[in-house]
């Protein structure tokens, strides 16, 4: 879980959106088996992007 908050953390610290949305998006890929913050992150700023 530690991987995940520091994702979240960095992904709201530098796209500014809403922390909900980011923890939904991370959490998925988590989920699916992510475990590694700088590829939670680098994923969770691909999907931000994409819209």
């Amino acid at each position: 879980m530690d991987a995940q908050r520091i994702a979240i953390d960095a992904v709201v610290a530098l796209t500014d959106c809403d922390r909900e949305m980011v923890t939904a998006f991370i959490r998925r890929f988590y989920l699916a088996g992510v475990k590694d913050p700088k590829r939670l992150t680098f994923k969770g700023l691909q999907a931000i992007a994409q819209g």
